[in-house]
């Protein structure tokens, strides 16, 4: 007669199971979300209720992939330093337009804000591979352009644009001259350990043992902690104290980037 034991044991781990199961078939759906909760995936403003000058751009990625971004200037004749940033998660580029409005003032800089693919108004579903994609059309658009300096385009990515940026920026080091990354993580493993700790026992930390059966099946790592390594460009790194998703493995992972960043008040200034 199998003991209660044996069953609680075989139901606790089937449960486990089933749910890395689940994990792994939905996993594009928990690391990206490009709809708020309650809101619809078009944007709710422009740049222009903001009274901003901007360009709709529409972009073709490596893989065919249909692309919206918006190139916002700070004056029509402006060619100072161009930020291109990638923005976090949840929502999509409109969400982000008031604090971009801030930037433009303090910075004094353009700015080209690009919708992942599956965001905004962009095509596709978003993955690690077709995102990294989408950064690079974005960057040779701006390379491209005559109205601008290339020579002073800087990254600026938050959170999950935080790797998004540092993969573009260690791919380019001829064409990026520094990068921003604010409250960016580690990695999605280190991220899926402090929000659900029980997976902490299905990852292999870099260096240690196990069979780390998550790190075959996640098919958006980012992981940043080892592409920071490689970049060779400037860094400013920002990280918020406060920041209830990024803080439990960033202030920890931000040990582990050991030195690499740039310190400074405003690194984009130095580009003017």
């Amino acid at each position: 007669m199998v003991s209660y034991v044996s069953v609680l044991l075989y139901g606790v781990g089937g449960i486990v199971v089933a749910g890395m199961a689940l994990l792994v078939a939905f996993q594009e759906k928990l690391v990206y979300v490009p709809v708020l909760p309650g809101l619809t995936k078009s944007y709710p403003i422009t740049p222009a209720r903001l009274r901003l000058l901007y360009e709709d751009v529409w972009l073709r990625s490596s893989d065919g992939v249909r692309l919206h971004a918006w190139f916002i200037k700070i004056l029509p004749e402006c060619r100072g330093p161009t930020i291109l940033f990638f923005q976090e998660n949840a929502g999509n580029i409109a969400h982000r337009l008031e604090m971009i409005r801030i930037m433009l003032q303090r910075l004094q800089c353009n700015v080209f804000m690009l919708s992942y693919r599956g965001y905004g108004e962009s095509d596709g579903f978003p993955s690690q591979h077709g995102i990294t994609k989408d950064a690079q059309a974005a960057l040779d658009h701006l390379v491209q352009r005559t109205d601008i300096d290339p020579s002073r385009i800087v990254v600026f990515g938050r959170s999950l644009g935080g790797a998004v940026g540092a993969v573009l920026t260690k791919n380019n080091p001829d064409k990026v001259a520094a990068i921003i990354l604010e409250n960016t993580f580690t990695s999605i493993l280190d991220m899926a350990g402090v929000l659900l700790p029980f997976l902490k026992l299905f990852i292999r930390k870099s260096g240690s043992k196990g069979p780390g059966v998550l790190n075959f099946l996640v098919r958006s790592p980012w992981n940043t902690i080892d592409v920071v390594g490689e970049i060779k460009q400037p860094i400013l790194f920002l990280s918020g104290l406060q920041d209830e998703m990024n803080d439990g493995d960033y202030s920890a992972g931000s040990v582990r980037f050991g030195g690499k960043f740039l310190w400074t008040r405003s690194l984009v200034h130095s580009f003017h």
